[in-house]
């Protein structure tokens, strides 16, 4: 009898112990996944034992979306459970890396600071100059297994077989690798080409999902050999969305929303407000993971980080449940860019096109190695697409408002039926807010950025906020009739603020030919304008609507750039128009472009593509 009461409480205090205990964390990721090929989330999905085994106990989120499309605005944002544009941490990848303020760290360091042991394997690619102090371990050798005994640990798993690059196979590879499932048996989403390769490639892509999850078996099972289940959280996730067409690099549904699953053992229950095996339509984004891990560990939400945790103790699963809303954001990938921003709330999604002559399907080195994507441009050019697959190649609205529930894949834009007049409104005016309260830094050029702000972005941010409100305000104008733009537009092209001017010509670009009675006043611009990059943006609006031919003077501006970030934005402008406004041709001598330029990366895509040596 004695024997039986000293083990009972041998049981019971150990029990104790354990839950008194930090949690151990693991985050395993899988790469350019979203959770649309996965029919743990979407019909149309591939089977993942490993991860709906994890999901059996587990938690299945059912909208939970990565701020931002491509890795390393991404993981940004991850790591610091911050916006990108309030950071300048947004732009893939970044030509120039940001330093974080004082009072803000990765959060692996806030773990650190309490006795975690962190390792990371292997993958970081953030925007941010990192301490030392952030990992005891970041390498392909990272394990939890070198801390010390009985030492609490977080630990990042990164899988890459899912990765872009896996799908920039060759016809000869096509011919030599059978996929699982016969091609055509696999859905091909609206907007694509219902062709014989865009089905190969949906069948590879899920080939590929499925190695991964055996991976994801492979880790969950050494927490098994170690006796590390029962004591450790598991996060599942893609660090951003999906890599087939119009996904990664995209703001679209398929390029933010990914999958996650949450595993919670018995021991740490309490630090959980779900019903184990549970779903929850409860929206969280990255950052919101960072701090929900702190707060699992017992740690405070650092004020200067944006994010709310959704796990941990003393939460209400009413007020967890109650969110519904994500913001993202997309700027620079590789040498190809844009700026667009998104808000969802609920079934709705409003997207803020702030360039709308920017074409999706421009030249992206990168991208166009995928053979789904050259396919998709030469069935363009070739007229052979319907509607809704020819719109990747056209000019965007400004704004556009889709029904997530009944249009999934964005095809449908609301925003000028007047039946959702009040709801595009709502979530326009919300979107600014949230801008004006980071506040967004791309208002301003990267390069300017680059040479003001990187240092210290969240000060120069608040140093600005007035100059940004101005900014947003006048670009803002496309959002109106022309005929009420047009007087404010003729105020900020005579503006002695330099970017109030490059703003009116962005707007005056994104009314095109309605603009043209301030031709004069921009080829003033063009002309004569002290800053080289409002010389660039008025040669594009010409470029654009093929009122003039700028190709000569776009050329010569080109020449005047000083910084690898101004020159790579006119490039941009100069493949925009070559490709699609058609109304200029290029003569470019690479040796008249300043040595750090031509030396760029990211240049020399640009230079290669336009056949310049």
């Amino acid at each position: 009898m004695k024997y039986k009461i000293l083990v009972l409480l041998i049981f019971i205090f150990s029990q104790t112990v354990l839950r008194a205990q930090q949690p151990n964390i693991v985050w395993i990721t899988s790469e350019d996944n979203s959770k649309h090929y996965m029919k743990l989330f979407n019909e149309h999905g591939i089977e993942t034992p490993n991860i709906e085994s994890l999901a059996e106990q587990g938690i299945v989120f059912n909208n939970a979306f990565s701020n931002a499309a491509v890795c390393s605005a991404a993981r940004s944002t991850l790591i610091t459970s911050s916006y990108g544009p309030r950071l300048a941490t947004h732009y893939h990848r970044a030509e120039g890396k940001i330093d974080l303020p004082k009072d803000l760290d990765m959060f692996p360091a806030y773990l650190k600071d309490i006795g975690y042991y962190t390792a990371n394997n292997s993958k970081e690619d953030y925007n941010i100059y990192k301490s030392d102090y952030v990992w005891d371990d970041s390498s392909k050798q990272a394990t939890w297994r070198n801390r010390k005994n009985g030492q609490p640990f977080f630990y990042v798993h990164n899988l890459n077989v899912t990765h872009e690059g896996s799908l920039h196979f060759s016809e000869a590879d096509m011919k030599a690798t059978k996929t699982s499932t016969k091609p055509e048996r696999n859905f091909v989403q609206p907007n694509h080409p219902q062709t014989e390769l865009f089905q190969y490639t949906n069948a590879f892509y899920r080939d590929k999902i499925k190695q991964m999850d055996g991976q994801v078996g492979a880790v969950i099972e050494q927490l098994k050999q170690d006796n590390l289940l029962e004591n450790t959280i598991i996060f599942y996730f893609g660090d951003h969305g999906g890599v087939l067409p119009d996904s990664k690099g995209y703001l679209t549904e398929m390029g933010l929303e990914v999958p996650l699953v949450i595993y919670v053992p018995e021991h740490y229950k309490n630090l959980s407000p779900f019903t184990p095996g549970s779903k929850t339509n409860a929206f969280v984004s990255f950052i919101d993971f960072g701090v929900t891990v702190l707060n699992l560990a017992g740690i405070k939400t650092p004020k200067t980080m944006d994010g709310k945790p959704f796990l941990g103790e003393n939460l209400s699963l009413k007020t967890i449940e109650k969110s519904d809303k994500t913001y993202s954001y997309a700027d620079r990938f590789d040498e190809k860019y844009d700026m667009v921003r998104s808000y969802r709330k609920g079934k709705f999604k409003y997207v803020r096109n702030f360039e709308p002559f920017n074409i999706d399907g421009l030249m992206n080195n990168y991208r166009y190695k995928q053979l789904a994507y050259a396919e998709w441009f030469k069935l363009f050019k070739e007229g052979k697409l319907n509607e809704v697959q020819a719109q990747f190649f056209k000019p965007k609205p400004a704004e556009a408002l889709y029904d997530i529930e009944n249009d999934p894949y964005e095809t449908k834009n609301l925003a000028q039926n007047s039946a959702y007049r009040s709801t595009l409104k709502s979530m326009r005016n919300t979107l600014i807010d949230w801008m004006l309260d980071q506040p967004d830094l791309s208002l301003y050029p990267e390069y300017y950025l680059i040479n003001h702000a990187i240092q210290d972005p969240v000060a120069f941010g608040k140093a600005h906020k007035s100059e940004i409100k101005t900014y947003l305000n006048i670009a803002n104008l496309a959002l109106v009739d022309y005929a009420k733009a047009e007087h404010k537009l003729s105020k900020h092209l005579q503006a002695t603020d330099d970017f109030e001017r490059y703003w009116a010509l962005i707007v005056c670009s994104s009314f095109g030919e309605k603009a043209k009675a301030f031709s004069v006043q921009i080829e003033q611009i063009m002309n004569n304008d002290p800053l080289v990059i409002n010389k660039m943006r008025a040669a594009e609006f010409f470029g654009i609507t093929g009122i003039k031919d700028t190709s000569k003077q776009l050329t010569h501006i080109l020449y005047q750039a000083k910084e690898p970030t101004e020159a790579l934005l006119i490039l941009n402008t100069i493949v925009l128009v070559q490709d699609f406004y058609k109304h200029a041709t290029f003569q470019i001598n690479a040796s008249k472009l300043n040595n750090n330029i031509k030396e760029n990366d990211q240049v020399k895509r640009r230079l290669e593509y336009l056949n310049i040596n």
